[in-house]
């Protein structure tokens, strides 16, 4: 299986710790995105949207990083990990909705602006983070996992980019469980750091 892969992308990240917590052997192969390597053939021809992560399993070429957390989990990975049962897994699917829209939209999207320069509004970006933070804060106080009693894809989905909220000028200071859920998330075997995190 490959994994086509930027380093310093949450998305990819969240492919590649989960790969790592659940013991999935993947090929990286690293796209060079400075040099627009992923709008052109035959990275284009794998994904015509132009974006990575993207990963390659036979036949299979899939784009979008929580598709490629649910294919491997259904795939390669023990049930724990995303649930059978309809409604434990729809509380994993409603966090992954929630790092693809409040996440990706606030702690995400100030880190893109701070770090990387993209023409956003970072007064917005730092709204909506104030407004999930606390939530996801809140839920984690009497939570030790975000779904269910072990780790799921919905950690794996949502860790990424509130680990590098400080890179988007975000403080976790005032978050103490998501501190404390960041610290576990480290400590489980398999764990593969990124830079930032």
């Amino acid at each position: 299986m490959k994994l086509y892969d930027l380093e310093l992308s949450g998305n990819c990240y969240k492919v590649r710790l989960f790969a790592g917590l659940a013991h999935i052997p993947l090929d990286i192969v690293a796209v060079d995105f400075l040099g627009g390597e992923h709008k052109r053939a035959p990275l284009l021809d794998l994904n015509p949207w132009g974006e990575i992560p993207i990963l390659v399993d036979g036949s299979v070429v899939l784009r979008d990083s929580h598709a490629i957390l649910v294919y491997l989990a259904l795939n390669y990975a023990p049930p724990q990990w995303l649930p059978r049962d309809a409604a434990d897994m729809a509380e994993v699917v409603q966090w992954l909705s929630t790092a693809s829209n409040e996440i990706q939209n606030g702690p995400c999207a100030a880190r893109l602006v701070d770090k990387f320069g993209y023409p956003l509004d970072k007064a917005d970006t730092l709204r909506r983070a104030a407004r999930i933070m606390p939530l996801i804060d809140a839920h984690l106080a009497n939570q030790r996992w975000l779904a269910g009693t072990q780790a799921t894809i919905a950690d794996c989905a949502v860790m990424p980019y509130l680990a590098l909220a400080p890179e988007g000028g975000i403080s976790l200071a005032d978050y103490p469980n998501i501190r404390r859920w960041i610290a576990q998330l480290r400590e489980l075997p398999g764990f593969v750091p990124m830079p930032g995190v």
